[in-house]
Parts: C-alpha cells; sequence; structure tokens
C-alpha cells in the first residue's frame, strides 16, 4: 500500500467517479482504475461496487476511507515539521478566522509575522464564527481567531485564550431619526427596524447576550434585512436602512465622515452607558500537534494579550466570560 494509491482511493471515494478523480489529479483514468484494482487484489476485498455507469463505496471502502484521511493527515504533519528544521525560513500556517476579525483585526498581526518570517506561507480562511470553530476542531486550522460563543459539542476539543478585544457599536445613517441622537434607552431598541447578521455569526451571539442583559428578547426586533457579513450590513444602514450593532473598528472612518452615527445606549436609572464588548479569542485543539510556525505565530499575538488572559478550556471559560471582559476594559 502506497502513499499514492491511497491519494487516489480517497479522490475517487470523494467524487464517486474514475475518470473525474483522475482528472483532479492530472493522471491518466486507466493509472486510478489500476491503483483501485491493486488495493483490490492484495487484499482481497472490494472498495467500490460497480453498478452500470456507476459506483458505490462498500464497507471495506468506507474502513479504508477513514483510516486513509488519517494517514495522509499525519504525513501532511510530518511534512510540515521537516521543512521547518530550517529556522523557520520556509512552512506553512493554517488559520482561521471571523469576517471582522480576518479583515481589520488580525491583518497587522500578519503583516508583523512576515516581516519577521518572510519565507512562511499563510493560508487565512474567513467565514462566520460557527464554522471557523467547527474547522478548528475537525484540523483545518493550527488555530483560529473568533469572536462569539463556541457550540458545546466543541467545548471538549478546543482551548481557548483572549487575545484582545473589540466593541460593538450601534449605528444609524443620516436620515434615521437617531442621527442627532446623543443617547437612547434600551426600551427604545424596540422602536427601529434593524439590519442582522446571519445566526453563527459572532456579532449576532455578542449583540443577542447584551439586548438579554438589558431585559430585552432578541425576536422582538423589528428585523428587516439579515445579511452574511458586517461590511454588507454596514453599506445597508448607511443607505439608510435600519439600524444595525456592528464592531467599532468597521465604521470608525464612517462616524469620523458623518455618514453614520453611533448611538450610546444609556441605563437611565444609573446614568451609565451600557457597552458591548466582545474578547477576541484564539482557538486552537487541545490535543493536535503545534507546528513550529504555529508557535511563533502566537507569539506574535502574546504580545497584545493581557497579563491576566491566560489559556482554558472553553468549559471553564464561558463561566468566566464576564472576568474576561472587565479585565480587557481595564
Amino acid at each position: 500500500m502506497t502513499l499514492e494509491q491511497l491519494r487516489i482511493f480517497l479522490a475517487v471515494a470523494e467524487l464517486m467517479h474514475f475518470t473525474r478523480a483522475a482528472e483532479t489529479l492530472y493522471i491518466t483514468q486507466p493509472a486510478v482504475s489500476a491503483a483501485i484494482q491493486s488495493l483490490e487484489a492484495e487484499y482481497g476485498v472490494r472498495l467500490f461496487h460497480r453498478i452500470g455507469r456507476h459506483i458505490e463505496i462498500t464497507d471495506a471502502g468506507k474502513l479504508l476511507q477513514m483510516e486513509a484521511q488519517k494517514v495522509l493527515e499525519q504525513v501532511s504533519l510530518t511534512e510540515r515539521g521537516l521543512k521547518e528544521l530550517n529556522n523557520l525560513q520556509r512552512g506553512e500556517l493554517k488559520l482561521g478566522s471571523s469576517l471582522t476579525i480576518g479583515n481589520y483585526w488580525l491583518p497587522g498581526k500578519i503583516s508583523q509575522f512576515k516581516r519577521q518570517y518572510p519565507g512562511i506561507h499563510i493560508d487565512c480562511t474567513l467565514g462566520n464564527a460557527e464554522e471557523i470553530c467547527e474547522g478548528t476542531a475537525t484540523g483545518l486550522f493550527d488555530f483560529a481567531l473568533v469572536t462569539g460563543d463556541v457550540k458545546p459539542s466543541l467545548k471538549n476539543y478546543l482551548e481557548q485564550e483572549v487575545v484582545g478585544s473589540d466593541r460593538l457599536q450601534i449605528v444609524v445613517g443620516t436620515s434615521h431619526p437617531w442621527f442627532k441622537r446623543t443617547e437612547i434607552c434600551p426600551a427604545e431598541l424596540l422602536a427601529t427596524t434593524w439590519v442582522m447578521r446571519e445566526p453563527g455569526s459572532g456579532v449576532q451571539q455578542m449583540f443577542e447576550q447584551a439586548l438579554q442583559s438589558w431585559g430585552i428578547d432578541p425576536t422582538q426586533l423589528d428585523i428587516v434585512l439579515v445579511l452574511s457579513s458586517s461590511e454588507m450590513v454596514k453599506a445597508v444602514v448607511e443607505s439608510g436602512v435600519g439600524a444595525a450593532a456592528i464592531p467599532e473598528l468597521m465604521v470608525t472612518k464612517e462616524i469620523q465622515l458623518s455618514t453614520l452615527h453611533a448611538v450610546p445606549v444609556v441605563d437611565r436609572n444609573s446614568d451609565t452607558e451600557l457597552d458591548i464588548v466582545q474578547p477576541v479569542w484564539k482557538l486552537k485543539h487541545k490535543q493536535r500537534f503545534q507546528t513550529r510556525v504555529a508557535i511563533a505565530f502566537e507569539e506574535i499575538l502574546s504580545a497584545v494579550q493581557s497579563p491576566e488572559s491566560k489559556s482554558m478550556p472553553l468549559s471553564e471559560a464561558n463561566g468566566q466570560n464576564s472576568k474576561v471582559l472587565e479585565s480587557e476594559l481595564n
């Protein structure tokens, strides 16, 4: 059994088609067939049922698929480790990031890292927080940078650490009745239309948590649009549609230019402004191997980490969330 045979088998198992697998691997269709037939003959099993012009994977094929994925993943980690024996002159870093963090917070950290290690290739995937957390748990990323909560089903696999923070601001466009307001009370949030991020977004999770802490049911808001990026939300609100909760990093320029206005929410009973602060979490798998490249990038992130912050399992971190936020603000 060779690594090349395993790669060919996995391509066929994924595409369920010999010719398409050959095209994906840039080899001939007979070469694909020969590799599969060799494996079947060597171990006396059928990996695929040939049904007319279609194929179906057998139980033996499913077993090999699961184990072959583990083997090739370990080979990839070994190759990366060997490449790193050149004092970080070459190598690869796989990052996952939620959209806002990836577009506004992370680029400065990546630039700093590239200045120190110009030969390291960085592959950064952006998505909503839920997608990135799942990718980190399954090994797609060395680690991830997100805001918001992690699904309970992933908490046993991931470790998190605060490496920064961001503040959500409630913003409106020039034609909105709140544009000249210096403050609003929580109850007034029910008196306007809203543009929201999609479920699973860290921004959306943080806003809903803030609303609940203020005694407001998020389902009572008049939501007119749900969009998949904060950039889209910002553009729609700037054009005059409703209000939105948007990360402060994203709206600094627009507020300075007065195309958007940030409206503070004030508790009239205590005369205090109600902040929405979200931590930037670094997530990594608790058991997966950490490359030297990943460790070097973590050192860049630790430079902005608060002294009080430390690694912790997700199950413990959620219970200490209020303490972390307080530490970030001080």
